[in-house]
């Protein structure tokens, strides 16, 4: 019995052994993993931003009229090209009754007031001519009747104006609305027999069409506080169409807004600027555009690949792995400067030739400080 127990426990001893040693071969055999390494070149970086927006007129009005009433007759259509002076819709006026029976009581008043200073007039005159009254007593009566008879014509004349809209009823009344600028019909919000509101100082009054010049465009749009101090007018961008197959049109910064505004949270600051338009490229006003604006460029500069660098989570600064002789590697803290979001600048840290790791996995290491 106790000679089966000592070859029993023989027997897990050689097995305990066997398993040992297989342990120590494959842990002595096991290779060691190989990284690939970079090194640091010189390249130029450009660092950019993009602003969306819309492409508009520079020069848009709006047609209004200048009396109240009906719209009579419109004589364009929206997209036609017109010229300064053409005629673009007619207004019927709609006199209230009131105001032409009022009207109508002061012309009576002033022909009354009129025949009787004409009356006394006449009288002085033939005293006058037999030497029974003054010159002074004539001429106040001449005055009299002319000043009436001013009275008279001004309250025919707006008689006029409130039954027609004008005096002359040509080209030039009231009731014509006649385009004040060279360019296209962008819009008519009124049709034939809609009734309209005169513009004044107490009322914006209806538009009846809306013109703009379709030469001259302009790019208004949106950045962020972050990047608006970078920004300088007289600047050279790139605004892009996607309506047009993302066509690039060049461009020039005119303008950028000295107060921000907050939209969804952020601070963002309006920005405009002249677009060259081709003659031959057919451009809609309100089309979204994107406006590429470059913020900083520099050249020939000591860079690596962005996805080299690695942060230290404790201490968030950034560091690559160096290899060295014997083929390990070892970290460098380095101090970034410009990037484009694939090569990064590099202030200090590293030199030309050193041979940097292209990780492919996280590392415990990687938890540790970076002292």
């Amino acid at each position: 019995m106790k000679k089966t127990v000592k070859i029993i426990v023989g027997i897990v001893l050689i097995i305990l052994l066997a398993f040992v040693l297989k342990y120590f071969k494959d842990s002595n055999s096991k290779e060691v993993e190989d990284f690939k390494v970079e090194e640091p070149f010189y390249t130029s970086i450009n660092t950019k931003t993009v602003a969306t927006g819309k492409l508009n007129p520079e020069e848009e009005i709006e047609l209004k009229p200048q009396v109240s009433g009906i719209v009579d007759e419109i004589l364009v259509e929206e997209g036609d090209i017109v010229k300064k002076g053409d005629l673009i819709a007619k207004i019927r006026v709609v006199p209230n009754e009131q105001t032409l029976v009022s009207a109508n009581s002061r012309i009576n008043s002033a022909r009354l007031s009129f025949d009787n200073s004409n009356t006394l007039y006449k009288r002085n005159k033939v005293l006058f001519e037999k030497g029974v009254i003054s010159k002074q007593d004539f001429e106040n009566s001449e005055l009299s009747m002319n000043q009436s008879k001013e009275q008279l014509q001004q309250a025919q004349n707006d008689y006029q104006i409130i039954k027609r809209g004008s005096l002359s009823g040509g080209s030039s009344a009231n009731t014509n609305i006649i385009a004040q600028i060279p360019g296209t019909i962008l819009s008519i919000p009124v049709r034939e027999g809609d009734q309209v509101i005169e513009s004044n100082n107490f009322n914006a009054g209806t538009t009846i069409a809306t013109i703009a010049d379709m030469s001259v465009m302009i790019f208004e749009g949106q950045v962020d506080e972050a990047e608006v101090g970078k920004l300088e007018e007289g600047k050279d961008i790139k605004v892009i169409l996607g309506a047009i197959n993302e066509k690039e049109f060049p461009a020039k910064l005119t303008f950028v807004a000295p107060k921000g505004l907050e939209v969804n949270g952020a601070v963002q600051f309006t920005i405009k600027a002249d677009v060259e338009v081709e003659e031959s490229t057919n451009i809609r006003a309100g089309y979204s555009a994107n406006a590429e604006i470059e913020l900083e460029s520099k050249d020939s500069t000591f860079c690596i690949k962005e996805s080299l660098l690695q942060f230290n989570r404790i201490t968030e600064k950034p560091f690559v792995e160096i290899q060295k002789e014997d083929g390990t590697f070892e970290k460098k803290n380095v101090e970034l400067g410009l990037s484009d979001g694939i090569n990064v600048e590099i202030l200090e840290g590293l030199e030309e030739g050193v041979k940097i790791k292209v990780w492919n996995k996280a590392s415990k290491e990687n938890n540790d400080d970076n002292n």
